[in-house]
């Protein structure tokens, strides 16, 4: 094997064992201390005089390497030899090598994790990569003889990103992350427009019983908000179908959108710019199982006018008997057994009344009361108005009334 091969394999740090990647001398040459420059000119002749024609440098691989290595202070070395140079010979501090204050990450537009930090305080999201993006077209960037890995920062910055967040995070700072901010909030409004409008959408049924509970009048509201209800049936599906968009919509990469951050010599995987990891993967299974539940819950709200009369019912020994004194009023307004259960309650706070029957789809309500004492019409009227539905008397009944749907 020739010495070349065996050159062209080494690539970790022999201080740490990190894995490293390829840098040019002009990027050495530049960051590095002026005094050191001699001792990197230097070792370049020593290689070119030794190797020839066949040194690294004219092959286009100037030999020295870049250690990734955060807790290593060593930033560069050469594949051959001991000479190797750390963060304190450097003009500029490297940013990815520290784990406090400033933390430079693009050397070209001045982003910094501090800075990226500041964002997020500030706006919730971080828009450096977007900064960095469009600079990049106009004016342009510099790396190669700014940044001390050589190589384009949009990875670092991404990282630098995430490490902001987990920061104020434990610092119990509520951060967004910078990727998915807006689809984040556009998730979460959904959600909570959804669950407001299912909560309006049935609104007609539980709003009038909680006001009789009170014993405030419902008189009108149920027909109001019965009125607007297809509406808020409406928006609650188009909410959840967009809550469901933001939620399983693809995410885009990096590459996607036609930034390819990752040096194609770079060989360390997480050197790209898409943010990857368990802790993205539960955030999203988390949003998933948080969008499954608002949707089992706006469904339940929406059907709630269907199924309220099974929890409001009573008992048998409530039902009427021959041995009552009955009578059917007329209720005009209902349209469901929410209807039902509402004016059975209503009624039922009537001194004398002993069992109601109510049936929404023939508009009846069949009352039992003491046979000793004549059927309160007027109160029982009062009751129906004050439910918010019309009633008039039809008649008095000497036998069993037909089966009930909701029993009082």
């Amino acid at each position: 094997m020739s010495k070349q091969t065996e050159t062209t394999k080494r690539v970790q740090c022999p201080s740490c064992g990190y894995e490293a990647k390829r840098v040019s001398t002009l990027t050495l040459g530049t960051l590095l201390e002026d005094e050191l420059a001699e001792q990197l000119t230097a070792y370049s002749r020593s290689c070119c005089a030794t190797e020839g024609e066949g040194c690294a440098s004219v092959k286009g691989d100037s030999g020295w390497r870049f250690c990734l290595s955060q807790d290593c202070d060593v930033v560069y070395f050469t594949e051959e030899g001991d000479t190797q140079f750390t963060k304190p010979q450097l003009k500029v501090s490297v940013g990815i090598k520290e784990s406090s204050g400033e933390r430079p990450l693009c050397y070209c537009f001045g982003h910094s994790v501090a800075s990226i930090k500041e964002e997020l305080g500030t706006k919730g999201y971080s828009d450096a990569l977007a900064d960095i993006r469009a600079k990049m077209k106009d004016p342009g960037c510099h790396c190669e003889t700014s940044n001390p890995s050589g190589s384009c920062c949009l990875g670092s910055v991404t990282k630098g990103i995430q490490i902001a967040q987990e920061e104020m995070r434990m610092n119990d700072s509520t951060v967004t992350p910078a990727s998915t901010a807006k689809s984040s909030s556009g998730e979460t409004v959904a959600k909570i427009v959804t669950i407001v409008s299912a909560i309006m959408a049935s609104a007609c049924c539980w709003l009038p019983l909680l006001l009789l509970a009170v014993g405030v009048s419902g008189a009108g509201i149920a027909a109001t908000l019965e009125t607007y209800r297809p509406l808020f049936i409406a928006v609650t599906f188009g909410f959840l179908g967009a809550a469901f968009y933001f939620t399983y919509r693809p995410k885009k990469t990096a590459a996607e959108t036609g930034h390819d951050c990752c040096p194609s010599e770079s060989t360390v995987a997480g050197d790209c710019c898409a943010p990857t990891g368990n802790s993205r993967f539960n955030m999203m299974a988390l949003n998933k199982v948080m969008l499954w539940g608002v949707t089992v819950l706006a469904i339940g709200l929406l059907f709630f006018p269907s199924y309220v009369g099974v929890f409001l019912g009573t008992a048998d020994d409530s039902a009427l008997s021959e041995n009552m004194n009955q009578a059917v009023f007329k209720v005009d307004g209902m349209t469901c057994e929410g209807c039902s259960a509402i004016a059975a309650e209503s009624i039922k706070t009537v001194p004398g009344v002993l069992a109601v029957e109510v049936n929404y789809e023939r508009g009846e309500a069949v009352v039992g009361t003491e046979n000793c004492c004549p059927m309160p019409r007027d109160e029982i009227l009062a009751a129906i108005k004050n439910a918010g539905f019309s009633g008039t008397f039809n008649q008095s009944v000497e036998t069993k009334t037909p089966p009930r749907v909701v029993r009082q």
